[in-house]
């Protein structure tokens, strides 16, 4: 009967943990690989090994506290979702925020952004699906803010706000 009673035990403490551990993730932050190269250097600096990639993709840290209010900011990293594919997650550094003016690249035009939405660039525009080919990005597919590098261990570090020379709003 204790090995009954042990199981049982053991079965709550597990379901209770990974209750809190689901509502932490959903309301307050989680941890999300960044692959490709479209936010390097910042994200997956480039190296001369490409083996073992998997490994060397770096983690971060998503908060979602900015959520509540859709507190953002220019420079701020953001996860989203791709306003083409809703299951897709993106992550790009924010570039123009809403009232902006934008000048759209190899063209004479500039965008306004919309109330609601955002202008968002990798910070590798030679690699980056980002506003510049789908346009401003609704609020509301932003997911949370990028605060810290957490893997691999030798690049743990605080996310700066900065803003890309290009797409600079004026």
């Amino acid at each position: 009967m204790t090995s009954a009673s042990f199981i049982w035990n053991v079965c709550k403490s597990s379901f209770t943990f990974g209750l809190i551990g689901l509502t932490v993730s959903d309301r307050f932050a989680s941890v999300v690989p960044v692959r490709g190269l479209s936010m390097s250097p910042t994200f997956n600096p480039p190296n001369n090994s490409s083996s073992f990639r998997l490994f060397t993709d770096d983690h971060v840290l998503v908060e979602k506290r900015c959520l509540t209010d859709y507190k953002f900011s220019h420079g701020d990293v953001v996860v989203f979702c791709s306003p083409r594919n809703y299951k897709e997650r993106q992550i790009k550094r924010i570039t123009g925020m809403p009232g902006d003016w934008i000048s759209v690249p190899f063209s004479y035009d500039a965008v306004k952004i919309p109330e609601g939405h955002c202008w968002v660039e990798g910070d590798n525009p030679a690699d980056s699906l980002d506003s510049r080919s789908f346009g401003p990005i609704p609020l509301g597919l932003i997911r949370g803010r990028v605060t810290h590098i957490l893997w691999p261990p030798q690049r743990v570090q605080k996310i700066d706000k900065k803003l890309p020379r290009s797409g600079l709003s004026f």
